[in-house]
């Protein structure tokens, strides 16, 4: 978790969700999108510690790895989608090998890794403002 705060006190408003087991990959993009978006910004290794942080915040965004231990993103998802407060929080995918016909055929944005950075942070910012 990047900020030293408890979850419960942190502006959900303003919170962007990272699902991501990739250790190293999920600090980079914490790091990158509180310096460009100005968001708090909680990192959860997996589908049960993403599961946890909702609990008790309702994110503004989530950023969610396909391939994830246990249940993957798209799992994760359908899940999160169950809670009627989550159906309208936006959501992009990021996967080295995305499951792109499914993800097509529900609408979903993704992005493939590896990616640029300022491509994913163009399309955070663009999902966050609709």
């Amino acid at each position: 978790m990047s900020d030293p705060r408890p979850v419960e006190e942190l502006p959900a408003a303003r919170t962007i969700l990272i699902v991501e087991d990739d250790v190293d990959i999920g600090e980079f993009l914490v790091h990158a999108i509180e310096d460009e978006i100005h968001s708090h910004v909680l990192l959860a290794r997996d589908g049960d510690e993403a599961l946890k942080f909702i609990g008790s915040v309702t994110p503004a965004f989530l950023l969610l790895d396909y391939q994830l231990p246990e249940m993957n993103g798209l799992e994760l998802y359908d899940h999160l989608q169950g809670r009627e407060e989550l159906k309208t929080v936006p959501v992009l995918f990021i996967s080295a090998n995305p499951p792109v016909k499914e993800l097509e055929r529900r609408n979903l944005q993704y992005i493939a890794k590896p990616f640029e950075l300022d491509d994913l942070l163009k399309m955070l910012k663009s999902l966050l403002a609709e």
